[in-house]
């Protein structure tokens, strides 16, 4: 005679992939002070556990909470124009033996709100939109998420393809969105969660004369492309390319260690 428990099942658990957040610095142009505030802004902004990982090639000055790697070695020709091309060393297969979901960051953004949603967003590869041109397919890669090791192909390509390759494409951003494409992976991040700066938060003209940038409704990253930088916004320097813009004094307040 056979009996039935009448104790209820334990549901098996849920394994929750590690969470890797990834930034670069390579040569002198970014000092130790963005990874620091960046891991600061992280770590304000990101709810649970996670990584922190900072592949350079220059670790003086970077916080203890910063895992600090060598940037694997791209393999160009000298005299190559950089470009970015060496954000494709995120994608080896073996990434300094880092499991999970990685999250990449630029280090010259800046984290106003909750990232924790960017690790919940459906899709395998998600990337910026690019804001300027919405029907072309490129993304901004100063925000991307993927899973380690997942992508190594794309890498692979570039290392054996990269003169034809670098005819073909104007950066390492518009590459990536290309492969990614094709093999149907490529999927878009919210728009209003990644804001850019230049667009997003300098009100238009005339108003930018008297009115400061704003940190756009629903906006949890800024982007800082082109020629300013965190600290030229927060007291309103130009460096001679952009339209006139006042300082935005309340970057102090998320842009911090």
């Amino acid at each position: 005679m056979t009996t039935t428990s009448t104790h209820p099942q334990e549901a098996p658990a849920v394994v929750i992939p590690p969470r890797v957040i990834l930034c670069m610095k390579w040569g002198t142009k970014y000092g130790p002070e963005y990874v620091n505030r960046l891991y600061a802004m992280v770590r304000r902004h990101l709810r649970g556990e996670f990584r922190f990982v900072c592949l350079t090639d220059r670790t003086e000055g970077i916080r203890a909470e910063v895992e600090c790697l060598p940037i694997p070695d791209l393999a160009l020709p000298p005299g190559i124009p950089e470009r970015g091309w060496t954000k494709l060393t995120t994608f080896e297969k073996d990434l300094h033996g880092l499991k999970g979901t990685a999250l990449f960051l630029d280090l010259d953004v800046v984290i106003v709100d909750d990232i924790t949603p960017f690790f919940h967003a459906p899709g395998e590869f998600l990337i910026i939109h690019d804001w300027k041109r919405p029907w072309r397919i490129t993304g901004n890669s100063s925000v991307y998420r993927f899973e380690l090791g997942a992508h190594s192909d794309i890498l692979a390509k570039f290392r054996a393809q990269h003169e034809q390759i670098r005819q073909q494409f104007r950066n390492e951003q518009a590459y990536l969105s290309d492969e990614v494409h094709k093999q149907g992976r490529l999927r878009y991040w919210d728009p209003a969660w990644c804001a850019s700066y230049k667009y997003h938060c300098i009100p238009t003209f005339p108003t930018n004369f008297w009115k400061r940038p704003r940190i756009p409704v629903g906006a949890r990253i800024l982007i800082f492309h082109g020629v300013v930088n965190p600290p030229d916004a927060l007291v309103g320097r130009r460096n001679n390319n952009w339209r006139f813009v006042r300082p935005a004094p309340w970057i102090a307040e998320h842009w911090h260690e």
